[in-house]
């Protein structure tokens, strides 16, 4: 996850930006976090040995009793409300619980206080995960925010001139995301070997000799008119609602599932020793609930998309992300 000047409506919020560096050399995971769930609300609870559910399933008995768990979120949506709502039906209470931090969230969940988290990528849980030496860990993907070439001028990317100026984020994981972009869309070719997180000396090939003006990237949304830059590469919820800037204005819209997203793909998160809880697979269900597209597409507009990614797949590339993070 993971990440600012966007959309009042939208709870997606970007955020961590640091200085840029290789990610070969010495990458200082500055990470553009994505708030996709709200958190749970107040007390400071251990959990309990059994869910009411999961107790009488080992007395040999059902129960209609639902399970309750506390998840932790950066801050209230209505999103959430429809989560709340529509898991309730299937016999999970949540309780969502609004930290209004980046980090509590994890160091809750990794105390104990809370059973679960919906506000990061993995990107940012790897990160969490190398500095503090936890074991969180994904139990299934959500969503990932849209990414695309934008411009003021351009009506498409052949129209981009020779020499021209493109605004890119200054922060690692943000800044290789947008080269990446770049590249899908024709205008650049990175090297062989430029990892997760290329950067611009990475670009082995730039044949309409395209300068790169890197920017933090929670200001370049504002930078889309300014008559000096032929582009910019952003997710399109750091437009703010009033520049009116959706996916259908993007140059190019970067393919969210590629594979060189999916540092991006934003999860719940639990501990490793609370992974196995039956709790996660109605919250999975519920995220798959046709109710909670319309949700997040009245929220977040065309900002975000839901994703259903292996979470096998999710945990590799975590503890892939967590040895980069590790070395530096």
């Amino acid at each position: 996850m993971s990440d600012e000047n966007k959309t009042p409506q939208s709870d997606l919020r970007a955020a961590v930006a640091g200085e840029k560096k290789r990610t070969r050399v010495g990458i200082a995971i500055a990470i553009a976090v994505v708030a996709v769930g709200a958190i749970v609300g107040g007390v400071a609870l251990a959990l309990p040995a059994l869910r009411p559910a999961e107790a009488s399933a080992a007395g040999g008995g059902a129960s209609k009793e639902p399970i309750n768990v506390k998840i932790a979120v950066s801050e209230d949506s209505p999103f959430q409300d429809a989560v709340k709502k529509v898991a309730a039906e299937k016999g999970l209470n949540i309780e969502w619980v609004n930290v209004e931090d980046w980090v509590l969230p994890n160091t809750e969940l990794a105390a104990g206080t809370v059973d679960a988290n919906a506000f990061q990528h993995i990107l940012y849980l790897s990160a969490f995960n190398a500095e503090n030496d936890e074991h969180l860990t994904p139990v299934f993907s959500t969503i990932i925010t849209q990414w695309g070439i934008f411009s003021a001028s351009a009506t498409s990317v052949d129209d981009i001139a020779d020499g021209a100026k493109i605004a890119i984020p200054d922060d690692p994981s943000n800044g290789g995301r947008a080269l990446n972009i770049l590249e899908a869309a024709g205008l650049i070719t990175l090297s062989d070997d430029k990892g997760d997180f290329p950067a611009v000396e990475d670009v082995t090939d730039n044949p309409k000799k395209l300068q790169f003006v890197e920017l933090p990237a929670t200001s370049i949304a504002q930078q889309y008119d300014d008559p000096s830059l032929a582009a910019v590469v952003v997710g399109t919820s750091y437009f703010d609602q009033s520049q009116g800037i959706t996916t259908k204005d993007a140059l190019f819209l970067d393919d969210s599932l590629s594979a060189q997203n999916l540092p991006y793909v934003n999860v719940i998160a639990t501990r490793d020793d609370n992974k196995d809880d039956p709790a996660w697979d109605i919250l999975k269900d519920v995220y798959a609930d046709k109710r909670i597209a319309a949700a997040n597409e009245k929220e977040n507009q065309d900002t975000t998309v839901l994703v259903d990614v292996p979470v096998e797949k999710l945990r590799a590339k975590l503890a892939d992300l967590e040895k980069q993070a590790a070395k530096n």
